[in-house]
């Protein structure tokens, strides 16, 4: 593996990293929300559930970004459409500094999620027909890790500057990832499958790619707009709007309707243990009564036991194999969370928050070389990043129920991220115990 990683040229590792630069300040604008929940609520006069549907509409917009700006890609090339996603999002992560209301910040948030749905698809996907196979472990658990370094740095500038320019300020500062798009266009070349499958697609003006990215756009923001018209639940709204359009979204799969079914229900169990146990975990501090300084210091630690497990657990796949890894990451976990949820210390919090992120970031190593090595060759710029939003989507009102959840047992944050945890935790060994796998798969040739 490690003598693959040598092997890697420039034009592989630029990819790579490039790649692993955007999902990380994809996930630090992202996760700079999870630190302002209680900020954002006091300002304007709301509650936490309240505020904690902008991350719902975001997750549940991802999908529809992850759609259009992955056939966009399979059409396109890769490269191009990184560096507008990049732009995007910057753009609208921006704008949220300079929301007047809580309704205006919900329809600015499931922009900013609509854009970021692009990201991981298209990235990974640039990645992984770049690089060696046998390097493909390793790179899958560094890419992934992107996640874990982007909120380590949404913490560690939530350490440094949250009370001197407060929640505003935190916004400005994450339009840094535009800087990111410069770099990409200056040092990435094209994917290589992408270039050999030029030639090949049926010319066309792709109109139809437009007006269904202009419909997908609506649906995306249809939680948060209709939620001021109507004033109906956020949540519910998800679930009965974007929920059945993203599903029917299959069809455009439909050749490959099995895989994509199961690899949606797989993301969803997924991003129901990542969001799970990490979107309110500042929140969770907080309500233990920590300051500033300590909340984002454990948080940091928790992600850089995040990273570790991550890279450990994307390398160790490549004996192991990718489901018994993800297993094995999944089964550690239900062990840790009387540590990570209920320590009565700081110091103990903080060690539990590095075990767990290990765990859990540990089965998300995985993931970018399992759904590049399962989807089909013919969509790869939208298949991997429409199953694993689509896992967003369908979980996306779970961090409204947890902070809920937390509210009806007088604040006790450590009861609803234990529960959600060690049921997460079952629900993905089971899983990915009975599906399937193609470890070290050619992906250059047409999958049937």
């Amino acid at each position: 593996m490690f003598e693959s990683l040598r092997e890697m040229d420039r034009r592989q590792w630029s990819a790579t990293l490039a790649a692993f630069a955007g999902w990380s300040l994809d996930a630090f604008d992202f996760f700079l929300m999870v630190f302002m929940f209680q900020a954002i609520a006091h300002e304007f006069h709301a509650s936490v559930p309240a505020v904690t549907a902008a991350s719902a509409v975001t997750l549940a917009a991802r999908p529809f970004g992850a759609f259009f700006f992955g056939q966009l890609a399979d059409r396109y090339g890769r490269r191009p459409v990184l560096i507008a996603v990049i732009l995007l999002y910057s753009a609208f992560e921006l704008a949220s500094a300079f929301a007047p209301s809580l309704a205006v910040l919900l329809v600015l948030r499931a922009f900013f999620g609509f854009s970021m749905g692009g990201e991981w698809g298209v990235g990974a996907s640039l990645a992984m027909e770049t690089i060696p196979a046998k390097a493909r472990g390793f790179v899958s658990g560094f890419l992934q890790q992107g996640y874990a370094v982007g909120y380590l740095l949404a913490a560690l500038v939530f350490f440094l500057l949250f009370d001197k320019i407060g929640w505003r300020g935190m916004f400005i500062v994450g339009v840094a990832p535009a800087l990111v798009s410069i770099l990409i266009f200056l040092h990435v070349e094209e994917s290589p499958s992408f270039e050999a499958a030029r030639h090949t697609r049926a010319p066309g003006h792709h109109r139809h790619v437009w007006a269904l990215g202009a419909f997908a756009l609506l649906v995306a923001l249809a939680p948060a707009t209709l939620s001021i018209v109507t004033g109906l639940n956020v949540t519910t709204l998800i679930y009965a709007i974007c929920a059945p359009v993203g599903l029917a979204g299959l069809w455009v799969f439909r050749s490959h309707w099995r895989i994509a079914l199961y690899l949606t229900v797989m993301m969803t169990a997924f991003n129901l243990f990542s969001h799970g146990t990490q979107d309110l975990y500042p929140t969770f501090l907080k309500s233990r009564g920590f300051g500033t300084g300590q909340v984002g210091m454990a948080t940091a630690i928790g992600n850089v036991g995040a990273i570790c497990g991550g890279i450990l657990m994307g390398a160790w796949s490549e004996r192991l194999g990718r489901r018994w890894a993800m297993i094995v990451a999944a089964a550690v976990s239900i062990v840790l969370i009387p540590l990570w949820a209920f320590s009565p210390t700081l110091v103990l919090l903080a060690a539990g928050a590095f075990v767990m992120g290990a765990a859990v970031q540990g089965t998300w190593g995985v993931v970018p070389a399992h759904l590049n090595e399962l989807a089909p060759s013919d969509a790869r710029g939208a298949f991997p990043g429409y199953v694993y939003q689509m896992g967003n989507l369908l979980a996306s009102g779970l961090i409204v129920g947890q902070a809920t959840l937390a509210k009806a047992h007088g604040g006790d944050y450590s009861f609803a991220l234990a529960i959600t945890a060690g049921v997460v935790a079952v629900l993905i060994i089971v899983i990915v115990l009975f599906g399937p796998e193609r470890r070290g798969a050619d992906l250059t040739v047409e999958q049937g």
